[in-house]
């Protein structure tokens, strides 16, 4: 069973995700915004697919986290606040799994994602951030010009502040990309916490039963020195993140 489990997650996630990039061409050459929205569609059908196939629910908490203009409220109807979204990755589901709640998501990827024929050209179009990680310091400060432009704009910048998935024990490793961002785009960061491994686990073909929770934790305020922010950061993610996976492990061991 977990492993026709596992074979019919991974089928309808590449397959959907094939059919959505066909039945979406067209949109390659129309304006952005229509793309995103569709992009917003593919992600909400691959989370419902998913659910089906593997019975891996998702629960988000506290979206009032998420400032809001003006001044930051947390009235629903008021439009996002350009900020930057610091979360934590285990698994492939936060690389789509937040687009339907974030209408200007605007990821920070590895460059090679972009060169995938087709899936490439949507990641791109949509307006996510590529970065050559072999060129440095050249990378981040290319990062921080596009990134500021799409935070003027009011969008959201996603990124994962190790840079890569991680295990769910594995002991953190955060990238000073994260903190390099902060300092040059002068808006809120809000830490991002989950517990996605335990059902998506990295690099893994199985698929396990349960609800990936993510917990929008409260935002921290421009203007903090770099170590300050860091610690902050890296304290609300790992600690929320402890919780969640005991709370994941808790629900799995009823079963």
């Amino acid at each position: 069973m977990p492993f026709l489990r596992a074979v019919a997650a991974n089928a309808v996630f590449y397959l959907g995700t094939l059919l959505c990039m066909l039945v979406f061409l067209p949109l390659l050459l129309g304006p952005r915004s229509l793309l995103k929205r569709a992009a917003a569609r593919w992600a909400y059908i691959q989370m419902w697919l998913i659910r089906w196939s593997a019975g891996i629910q998702w629960e988000i908490r506290w979206l009032e986290n998420l400032p809001r203009q003006p001044g930051g409220n947390s009235h629903k109807s008021d439009p996002l606040h350009g900020m930057i979204l610091a979360v934590k990755h285990q698994s492939a589901w936060e690389t789509f799994g937040l687009l339907p709640y974030l209408p200007g998501a605007t990821y920070i990827m590895k460059k090679e994602l972009a060169r995938i024929p087709i899936f490439g050209w949507y990641l791109s179009r949509v307006g996510n951030i590529a970065v050559d990680r072999g060129q440095g310091a050249k990378a981040l400060r290319d990062m921080a010009r596009r990134a500021k432009a799409a935070v003027d704009g009011g969008r959201q910048i996603i990124i994962f502040p190790e840079g890569t998935r991680q295990d769910v024990d594995a002991a953190p490793d955060y990238k000073p990309g994260v903190v390099h961002l902060y300092k040059q785009l002068g808006v809120p960061l809000v830490p991002v916490a989950l517990n996605s491994g335990l059902f998506w686990p990295r690099r893994r073909f199985a698929r396990y039963p349960g609800t990936i929770i993510v917990s929008i934790l409260p935002a921290i305020p421009p203007g903090l020195p770099a170590r300050e922010l860091r610690e902050r950061m890296e304290r609300a993610i790992e600690d929320e993140t402890a919780l969640l996976i005991a709370e994941g492990r808790a629900a799995l061991s009823t079963r």
